[in-house]
C-alpha cells in the first residue's frame, strides 16, 4: 500500500494535468466524482480526465507523489465493489474516445473512454463487429478486461479471448505494450484478470465479421410466468447450436416516457433470442416457444447496432442496484424457486431479472486464452432494481439475496466479474490456477498495490 501523505498541496502539483483535475473543493466536484450508477457515492482524493497516455502517466505520478493509489473508470459501471475512494485519485477515461479499425486484418484500435455503441456503429460501417455486451453505454475497455459477454459469446467465445494487445501505464508510470510478444504475462492477466495491472489507454480487438442477425423478443403478461420460463428452460437444455442464444427475462417496466407505449409501466415475462445462423433454423428451434401464443414477437433479421438496444438497458446514467451469479444447471425446480420469489404472484421490487444462456464456446478454454479461458456454467443470472434511496437500494438487495439463497443448490462455483456487483473473493472469480498467476504478476507489476480495482487481485 502506498504510504499517508499530506494532500493539501494537491492543486500545486498539477501543472502537467492543467484543466484535467478536479478536486473535492472545486465547484465541478460532484459533477466530475459521478459515477454511472447514481446510488454509488464516490468521494474520490481527486478525479482525473486524461485526454492522452501521457496525462494518464501524469495523473499516476501525481497519485505516487502524495502516496494515493489510482482507480480508472470508462463510465463508471460496476463502481459498487471499489469501496471507499478517500485514498484513491479516479482517472476516467471518458475524453479518450478514438477508434480506428483495419478492414483487412479487423482490428479494431480504441481509446479507453470508448463505448460499446460507439465501437459497434464504427465496425458495422465495414460489415464487422465486435464482441460488446447488452449495454450501449459501457465502456469497452472495462467490460473487456473482466472477460465479456456477448451475444456472439456461444459462437465465439469470450470478448478478452480476442484482445489482440493492450496498452496501458503500469504503476511505477511506465507507458507499455502487452500482446503475445511483449509482455506476455501481462497480455494473459488483462485477458479477463480484471482491472488490477495497470490504467488501460488503448485496446486493440479482433472483430468478426458479422454485420446482422436474426434476432429479438418474444413477450407475453407476466401472469404466464411459470409456462414460459418452464417451456424455455426445457428449450434450453437441448443441445442447441452455438449459433442460438436465448434469455429467459421477468421485465416490470417503470412508467417513463422513453419506454414504448405498449410496454410503459407495464409486468411481463419474455424471451430473448439471437441467432448468427439461417432465420428457418432459428424458427425451428423456438416453435415451441411461439406455440404459446407470445403478445409481441420482434424477432426479425436486425443490423448488428440494433442489438444494442435490443436488451432496453439504460442509455445514461441511473441510480439503481444490482448483483449476479452463474447457475451451472437450470432444472424444473430451480424455474419453480425463481417464479416463486421474482414472478407475478410477489411482490420482487426488481425492475429486471433475466437467466442468459452460457454454454457453447464459452465453456471451452483454449491454451491460447487469458486469465478467464472459459466460464464453467451454463447460465448467468443478473437482477436489478432502482434505487433512487438508501431505503429503496436496500430493499433490492435484500431481495436479490433472498433469489440467490434459493438458487445455491443450483450456484455454479465460479463467479462472472462484471455481473459480480458486490466483492467476491477472488477463488470464486478465477481458477486456483489462474488466481495464483495473477497474484504473482500483480506482485510483480504493482508491489504497492497502488492500481485499484473493483474485484482486486490480492
Amino acid at each position: 500500500m502506498p504510504t499517508t501523505a499530506p494532500k493539501q498541496n494537491l492543486e500545486h502539483s498539477v501543472t502537467a494535468l492543467t484543466g484535467r483535475v478536479v478536486l473535492p473543493e472545486h465547484a465541478n466536484w460532484d459533477q466530475a466524482r459521478l459515477a454511472w450508477n447514481l446510488a454509488v457515492d464516490q468521494q474520490p482524493a481527486a478525479v482525473v480526465f486524461p485526454e492522452s497516455a501521457q496525462d494518464v502517466i501524469a495523473a499516476v505520478e501525481l497519485a505516487r507523489a502524495f502516496g494515493l493509489r489510482v482507480s480508472a473508470q470508462g463510465t463508471g459501471h460496476n463502481a459498487a465493489p471499489l469501496g471507499p475512494l478517500g485514498d484513491t485519485v479516479l482517472v476516467k477515461t471518458e475524453r479518450m474516445r478514438g477508434i480506428e479499425i483495419d478492414p483487412g486484418t479487423r482490428i479494431a484500435r480504441l481509446d479507453a473512454g470508448v463505448r460499446s455503441l460507439e465501437l459497434v456503429e464504427a465496425a458495422a460501417r465495414h460489415g464487422l463487429a465486435p464482441l460488446t455486451g447488452s449495454s450501449p453505454d459501457v465502456g469497452v475497455v472495462g467490460y473487456t478486461l473482466g472477460g465479456g459477454l456477448s451475444w456472439f459469446g456461444r459462437k465465439y467465445g469470450l470478448a478478452a479471448s480476442h484482445v489482440h494487445a493492450v496498452e496501458l501505464v503500469t504503476a511505477d508510470g511506465r507507458l507499455v505494450r502487452a500482446d503475445p510478444e511483449q509482455e506476455p504475462d501481462l497480455f494473459w492477466a488483462l485477458r479477463g484478470g480484471g482491472g488490477s495491472f495497470g490504467i488501460v489507454t488503448a485496446l486493440e480487438l479482433q472483430l468478426v465479421r458479422t454485420s446482422e442477425a436474426y434476432a429479438g423478443i418474444l413477450w407475453w403478461p407476466i401472469e404466464r410466468d411459470q409456462e414460459i420460463l418452464h417451456a424455455w428452460g426445457d428449450l434450453t437444455r437441448h443441445e442447441l447450436p452455438d449459433e442460438l442464444t436465448t434469455v429467459g427475462r421477468y421485465l416490470r417496466l417503470p412508467a417513463l416516457e422513453e419506454i414504448p407505449e405498449p410496454m410503459r409501466g407495464k409486468a411481463f415475462v419474455v424471451v430473448e433470442a439471437i441467432h448468427l445462423g439461417e432465420p428457418e433454423q432459428a424458427d425451428e428451434l423456438l416453435a415451441p416457444l411461439r406455440a404459446l401464443g407470445p403478445t409481441m414477437d420482434t424477432i426479425r433479421r436486425v443490423p448488428t447496432p440494433a442489438l444494442s438496444h435490443m436488451h432496453m438497458d439504460p442509455e445514461h446514467p441511473v441510480p439503481a442496484t444490482g448483483d449476479g451469479i452463474l447457475l451451472q444447471t437450470l432444472p424444473p425446480d430451480a424455474i419453480d424457486e425463481i417464479v416463486r420469489t421474482v414472478g407475478a404472484a410477489s411482490s420482487s421490487p426488481l425492475v429486471s431479472l433475466e437467466v442468459r444462456q452460457l454454454g457453447g464456446e464459452l465453456r471451452r478454454a483454449h491454451p491460447e486464452n487469458g486469465a478467464l479461458g472459459a466460464v464453467d456454467a451454463d447460465y448467468a443470472l443478473y437482477g436489478v432494481g432502482i434505487a433512487p434511496t438508501a431505503e429503496a437500494a436496500a430493499q433490492v438487495k435484500a431481495h436479490i439475496e433472498v433469489v440467490t439463497d434459493v438458487l445455491r443448490p443450483w450456484t455454479a462455483g465460479q463467479t462472472y466479474l462484471n455481473f459480480a456487483e458486490t466483492r467476491r473473493a477472488p477463488h470464486t472469480l478465477w481458477t486456483e490456477t489462474a488466481h495464483h498467476r495473477l497474484r504473482r504478476i500483480k506482485t510483480t507489476v504493482d508491489p504497492d498495490n497502488v492500481i485499484r480495482s473493483n474485484q482486486p487481485v490480492h
